[in-house]
């Protein structure tokens, strides 16, 4: 289960004194725990699912992106590495993502398999990528290279 895989990461990176793994897997965690108490308000008393810790996951290391790029921008080396590494932490947890030339294959197999043939079809064509590919795409970049494609 991937809660205990990122508290055995946690008490692996403590005992081998890497404060910045550390620091990211205890960020993982807290996001993690504040997702769990919003989960049982609704009524789910176990917290949320692996898949929705992917999920939370993947927005992380987006949002980590962002920063690191802004940082870079500014000027700023010595944050823009730090969110570098938080991402690096938080992707042993995330599957292997798609890379541009797998992703650019995974649309055309997709709009092919659908028979989709115009923009109207993006909609099935994205709901079809989402379903197979959870967790390995970036969709935003799927979306394009479909828009792309259906015009």
């Amino acid at each position: 289960m991937l809660r205990t895989d990122l508290n055995d990461a946690l008490k692996q990176a403590l005992r081998a004194r890497d404060a910045r793994t550390a620091a990211t897997l205890r960020l993982i965690l807290a996001a993690l725990k504040d997702r769990d108490i919003a989960a049982r308000s609704e009524g789910n008393s176990d917290g949320i699912s692996d898949d929705q810790i992917r999920q939370m996951l993947q927005k992380m290391v987006r949002q980590s992106r962002e920063a690191s790029k802004t940082y870079a921008d500014a000027g700023r080396d010595d944050l823009a590495e730090k969110e570098e590494q938080e991402i690096k932490v938080l992707q042993r947890f995330l599957p292997r993502q798609l890379d541009e030339a797998e992703t650019r294959e995974a649309v055309d197999r997709t709009i092919e398999e659908l028979g989709a043939d115009s923009v109207k079809d993006m909609g099935t064509v994205m709901n079809r990528l989402r379903t197979d590919f959870a967790g390995q795409m970036d969709f935003a970049k799927a979306s394009k290279v479909a828009k792309q494609r259906l015009t």
